[in-house]
């Protein structure tokens, strides 16, 4: 599973960019740059673009940029491999133009990315051998309705990384989305309009990705202090809202049951948590639609006080209690819990988790 989740800056709006990557601490975490936007070229663009990355430097960042064949040239170099240097690339992301001989000699000097669509398993074999850090990216897409289909994500990736190679992806934002569409940059459609903390535990968990980048500039302190605790503890934090009553539920981990069904999560450690109080009663004994979280009451005898997360509509039970529902945005969690994996449940707006 990826160890971090890394961003994306772009020269249009990185005066605004800066404040928030400066409170992110990077600690080596690649950013993704894009060289060839056409609407950003000016006379001022290379010295922009050298400050820009000479910023980025000095924050701790490693830039992964997004390039084409004619991208040195506009940059006053002689080639892709000067102005790697000149700028301090950590890696180039090959846009078209490149032939397959011209990635492999860049692959042995220095981490190269490729396009994870349009790359052959044959290719993918061959730029594998010829680095030791060679990657391919899937597409972010603006348009709504364009974005990658979950088969496809699955299985380019799975070839892929069979046949060597390391694969990354991206996920929408929170704040301040990329325009002109402001639509979110997600690889997947499925995640568009999703929390980044949803769309980032399901590439990871769910699609096996290498990497995970944000394609819109803004991600919220809250999504990325979420995220960074998945990154580091391996505790998925699952935003929901709670009844009065069972608040004190919140930010306990608990580990999902390793014969838990498919229907639903089963809390291991909610039963002993709950003979530490009184005897729960029936309460809220309605229709259990996904996403619900639920509590056995005392007309289920030894069962009263498990928890589950329900993944699949169930009907009412007498004997079972309603007590919160997952806040929106966020149901592709229900999905990203495994058996035997952590998790916890936290409120969506508090970093207090």
């Amino acid at each position: 599973m990826p160890d971090f989740l890394g961003r994306s800056a772009y020269l249009t709006e990185f005066e605004k960019q800066k404040a928030p990557l400066a409170a992110c601490p990077a600690g080596g975490a690649p950013v993704f740059i894009s060289l060839h936007i056409g609407e950003e070229f000016a006379p001022d663009y290379p010295a922009r673009v050298g400050e820009m990355c000479g910023w980025l430097r000095r924050q701790g960042w490693r830039i992964l940029a997004d390039v084409s064949e004619v991208t040195a040239r506009q940059l006053g170099c002689r080639d892709i491999a000067e102005l790697a240097q000149r700028l301090g690339l950590w890696g180039l992301r090959l846009d078209d133009g490149f032939t397959l001989e011209e990635a492999c000699a860049l692959a042995a000097r220095m981490p190269v990315a490729v396009n994870a669509s349009t790359t052959t398993e044959q290719q993918a074999r061959v730029l594998a051998a010829a680095g030791p850090d060679v990657i391919a990216i899937h597409n972010f897409y603006p348009r709504p309705e364009t974005g990658l289909d979950p088969d496809f994500l699955r299985e380019s990736t799975r070839m892929l990384q069979a046949a060597g190679m390391k694969v990354y992806a991206f996920i929408p934002g929170d704040e301040g989305l990329r325009g002109p569409l402001h639509a979110g940059l997600p690889t997947l459609e499925a995640h568009r309009g999703a929390a980044p903390l949803a769309a980032f535990a399901d590439l990871a968990v769910n699609y096996g990705m290498d990497g995970i980048f944000a394609g819109d500039p803004g991600v919220s302190a809250y999504q990325l202090g979420q995220i960074a605790r998945f990154c580091t503890e391996g505790v998925l934090p699952v935003p929901v809202r709670l009844t009065a009553d069972w608040e004190g539920l919140y930010g306990k981990v608990f580990t999902c049951r390793p014969d838990s069904p498919r229907w639903l999560v089963r809390f291991q450690e909610s039963r002993a948590y709950a003979k530490a109080g009184p005897p729960v009663q029936p309460d809220r004994c309605e229709e259990r639609r996904r996403g619900s979280i639920t509590m056995d009451n005392c007309l289920y005898g030894r069962y009263s006080g498990e928890v589950q997360l329900i993944r699949q509509d169930l009907p009412a039970d007498e004997k079972v209690n309603v007590i919160g529902h997952i806040q929106p945005g966020y149901e592709l969690l229900m999905d990203c819990i495994r058996r035997g994996s952590r998790f916890c449940m936290v409120k969506e707006d508090t970093c207090e988790l």
